[in-house]
């Protein structure tokens, strides 16, 4: 007796053509990667289909100026990757399609051609050409829109009774591929099928441009998450309100702080960004010094938030009122700033939340609720959230109110305290939910984390994050990181910004090198990376005393108490701040990463990098002396192509920390940088001999 025969199920019908390897891409399409709106964005993938099927590929994506989706042809590149590059004009969500077909039209053109080579004919050569160009002219024709013909192409002048008119060139075009069909269906030999290939030639960017043939397309989609400039470029300037008093009898308030805005701004950053700015707390609240008892007349630390007149949609009433808050916001953006607050989601013990929410909190096993701890350290003076809550919604609520409230008084620029050690799925949430009311909102992630876990937070939605180059010190590790940060697999996604001090770490660095340490640190944060912050006005003072041997801690830290600054200190290295950040701003090459080079000396205390910007041939070069004591020399091995140089090419170099011009010529030159007058170079490529 036979087998029963088995039920044979057929694949559903599919493209022939594969879409695949799409680039830039994050976990496969599980999350978005980065652009910046007006930045070139450029699009690759693998599109191919079996045997030798000729293919073409597209990009469909909306366009905010043409009010609706376009679809593009893909450059090819080789070995089956197509490439595109658009240009997102605004942030937000920017969805890009990739499209794939079988290109009938190449595959009847290739095979005709190497018949017509050969002297061979074949009618149906002639007969099926003939079929799909006219189906081409078909689909290329313009489309009247009351009552004018659609011009795609441009207009060509053209000449009649001795009148100029404008001629159509899509109209003409279409009209030659149907003279040419018409030839080839009265073709009877190979040199009339040679001839009409000829024709097509002049009409080749038509041909390659022309829209898919058919509906029958192969797919793959990537998102990016499209911001504003300043996300991908920034000087950040951090600093305490309550220490911008000129008055050394009396704290600082935010008004003190407008008074101080001036000389922030002539420094040359774009944010001025705050510690928390609520009212702290009293219960446990720390002493100078980080003391665990506070004495009388002691501040308490800013990220103690709540008190008994408010919590994080309040302002701590010796910083001043919300009118003053809003003067603030007004009086930076007239100087071209932003003012960045920090959102700290924690609270004191005298939080309004630790009454009304007590179930927003851990609570110990004899019923009152845990500080936050990292063992051994406590910080009594912090109630950390539990976000296992059952009112978990409840409190991403409360949260989002938060960013709302703030939102609502100007604030487009958070730095976030913490925030690896809140769940994913809140930020992914969160910064989610904001963007789709305002997608130019910036998030900075303070993240001195693990790296799967700082990547993680980028991936979710986070603009920028802190880096390990505070503690990046001899040149092979800051070469290795720093090209990472611009070259790595995460450059799509993670955005750096780089610190050489906060109010948490004094480097050691910092610690033992004085002022070529701090002026080295500047240069390697601003020129290296494009996204870079300072703790002011302690770095440009030179700030450089930890709390005790061995620590990061500062001494007499401003986390504690009030501290007033002579901004005019002769020891003061503001002025070549203010060069650096000039420089930022005048050279586009500055600005982005994606050109960073590093470049061979042979000295381990001198490092050598450049950028370059493709567009305006803008180019920078830097060196710097990593020893803070002594003069180091040495050869730099340049590589003349990553600077737009020609061989052995004389050029000329402008020094904008000294103002000296140098002239140097091929890639192999001599540099001597002594920490006791300048320790950096920071050149200008001039002359370059391209």
């Amino acid at each position: 007796m036979s087998a029963p025969r088995r039920r044979v199920v057929l694949p559903p019908r599919k493209a022939f053509a594969v879409v695949e390897g799409l680039e830039p891409q994050v976990d496969g399409g599980a999350f978005p990667a980065k652009a910046i709106a007006g930045d070139p964005l450029v699009i690759t993938a693998r599109v191919f289909a079996h045997g030798h099927e000729h293919v073409r590929a597209f990009v469909r994506h909306p366009s905010a100026r043409a009010g609706r989706t376009l679809t593009s042809a893909m450059v090819p590149l080789g070995n089956d990757v197509y490439c595109a590059t658009l240009c997102p004009e605004v942030p937000g969500r920017f969805e890009v399609e990739v499209l794939g077909e079988v290109d009938h039209f190449a595959n009847w053109r290739h095979d005709a051609e190497r018949r017509a080579e050969a002297g061979a004919f074949e009618l149906d050569d002639a007969l099926v050409g003939a079929a799909l160009l006219r189906d081409i002219a078909r689909k290329l024709a313009p489309r009247r829109r009351g009552g004018e013909p659609a011009t795609e192409l441009g207009a060509l002048p053209s000449r009649d009774r001795g009148e100029a008119r404008p001629v159509d060139r899509t109209a003409v075009a279409v009209d030659e591929l149907r003279k040419i069909a018409a030839a080839l269906r009265k073709a009877r030999d190979a040199a009339a099928v040679a001839a009409e290939l000829k024709r097509l030639e002049a009409l080749e960017d038509l041909l390659v441009a022309r829209p898919p043939d058919t509906k029958d397309l192969a797919s793959g989609r990537c998102s990016f998450a499209v911001q504003r400039e300043l996300a991908a470029c920034s000087a950040w300037y951090e600093c305490f309100p309550r220490s911008t008093s000129a008055d050394p009898d009396r704290a600082g308030t935010l008004r003190d702080l407008i008074g101080r805005l001036d000389y922030i701004a002539d420094l040359g950053f774009d944010i001025c960004y705050l510690p928390p700015i609520h009212p702290i707390g009293t219960s446990a609240r720390k002493g100078r010094n980080n003391s665990p008892s506070a004495a009388a007349g002691d501040v308490g630390s800013p990220w103690a938030i709540g008190a008994a007149t408010g919590g994080h949609l309040a302002i701590a009433p010796e910083l001043g009122t919300f009118e003053d808050f809003d003067l603030l916001v007004q009086e930076a953006a007239r100087r071209g700033m932003e003012i960045a607050l920090d959102l700290a989601f924690q609270c004191s013990p005298d939080h309004p939340w630790v009454t009304e929410h007590p179930e927003w909190f851990r609570h110990r096993a004899d019923g009152t609720i845990a500080c936050a701890e990292n063992p051994p350290k406590r910080y009594e003076d912090v109630y950390p959230l539990d976000f296992s809550t059952p009112d978990r919604d409840g409190l991403y609520r409360a949260l989002l109110e938060v960013v709302r409230f703030w939102l609502g008084k100007g604030v487009r620029t958070f730095r976030v305290d913490n925030p690896h050690t809140k769940p994913f799925d809140l930020w992914e949430w969160l910064i989610g939910t904001v963007r789709e009311e305002d997608p130019g909102v910036i998030f900075l992630a303070e993240a001195f984390t693990r790296p799967a876990v700082m990547h993680r937070l980028a991936k979710v939605g986070f603009d920028q994050s802190y880096t390990y180059f505070t503690w990046r010190d001899a040149k092979w590790e800051l070469t290795e990181y720093l090209s990472e940060l611009a070259h790595g697999p995460g450059a799509s996604y993670f955005r750096g910004n780089v610190w050489p001090n906060t109010p948490d770490i004094l480097a050691k660095s910092l610690q033992r090198g004085g002022r070529p340490a701090f002026v080295a640190r500047l240069v390697l944060a601003a020129c290296a990376s494009a996204n870079y912050g300072i703790y002011g006005p302690l770095f440009e003072l030179l700030e450089d005393r930890p709390v005790a041997p061995g620590s990061e801690e500062y001494l007499d830290s401003e986390k504690y108490e009030v501290r007033h600054h002579d901004l005019e200190a002769a020891r003061s290295i503001a002025p070549i701040i203010r060069r650096v950040n000039s420089a930022r701003r005048v050279h586009p090459a500055l600005r982005r990463n994606a050109s960073l080079v590093f470049h061979e000396v042979d000295n381990e205390h001198l490092i050598c990098w450049s950028k370059r910007d493709a567009e305006t041939g803008d180019t920078i070069l830097a060196v710097v002396n990593l020893d803070p004591v002594w003069t180091q020399s040495g050869y730099v091995a340049l590589d003349l192509a990553a600077l737009g140089i020609k061989s052995d090419a004389a050029f000329g170099l402008r020094d904008v920390l000294e103002d000296r011009s140098y002239r140097w010529a091929g890639p192999r030159n001599f540099v001597m940088l002594d920490p006791s007058r300048n320790n950096a170079h920071l050149f200008v490529v001039e002359g370059s001999g391209q």
